[in-house]
């Protein structure tokens, strides 16, 4: 009886500890500005979040559409057979990746409230 009481007691701390870590990470992320897109590493374009538009992306490798409305950006349309990125949905957050592969394709979001510096190491 004993021993079930201890493994009971051990799971609902990693069951805490781990609803705390999740929220800590909820509570930590930053609305991004700014969406860019880049296809073979090269930077095609910087689209800004609060101006809602539908821009088409067009590669040596494909065609993708990107729509952004209300803060958030999403691929609705591409000629690639998987279709991957049009299933990744809409990203928001400072570090969320739509990826296209076949087109070689990534939608970035970055812009989120800087870290301040205080001192400079040298």
């Amino acid at each position: 009886m004993k021993k079930r009481r201890n493994d009971l007691f051990i799971i609902l701390c990693l069951l805490a500890a781990a609803g705390i870590g999740c929220l800590l990470l909820a509570l930590g992320r930053q609305t991004g500005s700014c969406a860019v897109v880049t296809a073979d590493g090269k930077e095609l374009a910087r689209y800004p979040l609060d101006a809602d538009g539908e821009y088409i992306i067009e590669t040596a490798r494909g065609v993708n559409t990107l729509v952004i409305e209300n803060g958030c950006a999403r691929v609705t349309d591409a000629d690639c057979p998987d279709r991957v990125c049009v299933r990744t949905g809409s990203v928001q957050w400072d570090g969320q990746t739509i990826v296209c592969l076949p087109h070689r394709l990534l939608v970035r979001i970055e812009g989120g409230e800087e870290a301040q510096v205080d001192a400079v190491a040298r």
